[in-house]
Formats: structure tokens, C-alpha cells, sequence
């Protein structure tokens, strides 16, 4: 039988745990106040006083030294001095004009849209359907396309989460044997361009709706792949542009339900040629939860989808009944190197 000390150490940890757990959403709201105003931005490169941080905010001096070491507390700044702060390399990611940064990313998922439906998670538990649907009255990627400034942001975020994907997706998989790579719902093109840039005499085209692609024609100059890749709009649950022999899915079926993603695929496999190949990108939860190699960001994910967009993550058997449902084989999972927490899921037509 464990001794006192060991039950009171025990109970001591599992306490600790519970606590920490309890503050994430004070957190949260503690980085989209940070992040709406500006403080990442005022921080800049220098060490500033919390005065100087509170003039430039419009805060008070004292309620901004309060917010500075609460934020140096969670590692996103340092105090060199009393009352003088500076931003650590992570804190640096919620700058605005950092190329490299998630302060969209991070505004997106602290936000009271997002958030909204996970106040009614019970509902999603409840029933199996998206909570945002109950609270707002029309389901989440209506609400972007009703919402400009919303659409924006969000194209914007996912741009920025799909940055790492693009950096390190050409060392795991080889491009060079296709010939035209179509990214459907790839939104402003950021892996695309980071396939083209490293794949010459690869074409590309992104499928999307009008408002996904909003921002690509830009994206896509700066990269200087414009010359190579088309824009073409349209519902993916409709149909998917003939004449690609790639077809990407970045962050897409986990976004709907498996009819919703039976669609999607059917409308490939009606273009796709013989020895063409889908590529998902894509969370792969283990058939069992190891607390030592778990990344609780699936689980996590995993919920959000549910709660927001009525979608999941998905185990290895999972994709392997989705895709061999829809006439494809899956052939291959390739986790992608840290910190990303995806990974390429590759499947042929039967």
C-alpha cells in the first residue's frame, strides 16, 4: 500500500494538475486582450517600462504592469528589471509584422466566435451536431462568408498555420513526379507556393470558393509562382477541377462528418487519372490515448471540429474506411517533423 507521504505527494500533483488545467480560459482571454492591444507590437524589439507599453496601449500604467507579469509568467516575457519588460522568442510570435509569427492564428482561436460554440459544448455531446449552428443560427463557414473582415482573418490564420506545413511537407514527400498539383480548398495558396517554389516544373491550381481564394492572386505574386498556378472557384462537396494528377487536402476532411468528406472524395476520384494520388494533411490520432506521446492539440482539434464545423479528427482505421469507401486505397501515413503535428496521407484510386 502506497505510504502517507506517497498519497500526499500523489494528491499534491494531481491537484496541481487540475489547477493548471482550470486557468486555460483566463489564459486565453489573457492573449486576445494581449493581442488586441498590441503589446507584442509596442514590445518591439526593445526592453520597455510598463508606463511606456501602458501610454502607447491607452491602458493604465498599473493595470499594465499587472498584465506584463502575468504574461512574463507564462514565458512570453521577461522582467530584466522591475517593471521593465522584454519580449522572449516565443512572446515574439504575437508580433504583427513578424514574417514567421501566429498573432492571426492565435486571434482566430481566442476569439468569441470560435469560443462561442465551445460555451455550448454539452449541446455538441448532446446531439452530435455543431454548437456554433445553435448559437449563431447558420453554420461556421456561412458565418465567413456573411462576415468579410471574419473570412479574412481566418484565411489569414490558416495561412499562417499551414507556413510550417509548407516549410518542411517538400522533405517528406516527392512532388517532383507529378505534373499539376491541385490543393482543394487550399485557400490563399500558401502550401501550394511552398510545393511550386521548391518543384519548378510543377503546375499547381487552387479550388476554393471566392472568399478562400481572396488573398492568393497576392500571396501567390510575392512567391513568385503566380506564372504557375490557376485559381479556380467552386464546392468541393459538387465537384474537384479535372486534369490534376495530385489532388491536396490540407486541413480539409477533418473539417466534416464522413458523408460530407465521402462527397469531397467521390468528386475526385471522378477526375483523378490512373496513377494519380490524394495527399491529406491531416491529424492521425492513435487507436489509443499514451499519455507519454500524446499531443492533447488532436484531442483537442478533435472536440473544436465537433463543436464548430460538426467534423473530426480520425485514426489510421478511420481514413483507411473513408478512403477504401470512396474507391481509393489508403498507401501511406508520414508523420511530419516536429513541432508540426500533421502528417501526409497518401492514397490511391482502386
Amino acid at each position: 500500500m502506497a505510504s502517507e507521504r506517497e498519497r500526499t505527494t500523489g494528491g499534491r500533483a494531481a491537484r496541481s494538475v487540475i489547477t493548471g488545467l482550470m486557468w486555460g480560459k483566463m489564459i486565453s482571454s489573457l492573449l486576445s486582450s494581449t493581442l488586441r492591444l498590441g503589446v507584442a507590437d509596442v514590445l518591439g524589439d526593445g526592453a520597455r517600462t510598463a508606463t511606456e507599453v501602458a501610454e502607447r496601449c491607452g491602458t493604465l500604467p498599473d493595470t499594465t504592469l499587472r498584465l506584463l507579469r502575468a504574461l512574463a509568467g507564462l514565458e512570453l516575457l521577461t522582467e530584466e528589471r522591475p517593471g521593465v519588460f522584454r519580449l522572449t522568442p516565443a512572446g515574439a510570435l504575437l508580433r504583427t509584422d513578424n514574417p514567421e509569427g501566429m498573432s492571426t492564428l492565435v486571434r482566430l482561436y481566442t476569439d468569441s466566435v470560435i469560443n462561442g460554440g465551445w460555451e455550448q459544448l454539452d449541446h455538441s455531446l448532446r446531439t452530435g451536431l455543431p454548437a456554433f449552428d445553435e448559437v449563431f443560427g447558420h453554420d461556421y463557414f456561412t458565418h465567413l462568408k456573411e462576415n468579410p473582415d471574419v473570412s479574412a482573418d481566418f484565411n489569414r490564420a490558416m495561412g499562417q498555420s499551414t507556413r510550417l506545413t509548407a516549410q518542411v511537407v517538400t522533405s517528406h514527400y516527392d512532388f517532383s513526379r507529378f505534373g499539376t498539383v491541385v490543393d482543394v480548398g487550399g485557400g490563399d495558396g500558401t502550401l501550394v507556393a511552398g510545393i511550386l517554389r521548391e518543384n519548378p516544373e510543377l503546375r499547381g491550381v487552387i479550388y476554393d470558393t471566392p472568399e478562400g481564394l481572396a488573398q492568393a492572386p497576392a500571396l501567390l505574386e510575392d512567391a513568385g509562382v503566380a506564372g504557375r498556378c490557376a485559381l479556380e472557384t467552386g464546392d468541393f462537396f459538387a465537384s474537384a477541377p479535372a486534369g490534376g494528377d495530385l489532388y491536396l487536402l490540407k486541413s480539409i476532411l477533418h473539417d466534416w462528418n464522413d458523408s460530407q468528406c465521402a462527397a469531397i472524395l467521390n468528386g475526385i476520384r471522378k477526375v483523378i487519372p490512373e496513377g494519380g494520388r490524394v495527399l491529406a494533411v491531416d491529424p492521425v490520432l492513435a487507436d489509443v490515448v499514451d499519455p507519454a506521446t500524446v499531443r492533447v492539440q488532436h484531442y483537442l482539434s478533435d472536440l473544436n471540429m465537433l463543436v464548430n464545423a460538426g467534423g473530426r479528427e480520425r485514426t489510421e482505421q478511420d481514413l483507411r474506411k473513408l478512403f477504401a469507401d470512396t474507391g481509393f486505397t489508403l498507401t501511406s501515413i508520414t508523420p511530419l517533423a516536429e513541432p508540426s503535428v500533421l502528417s501526409l496521407v497518401e492514397a490511391t484510386p482502386v
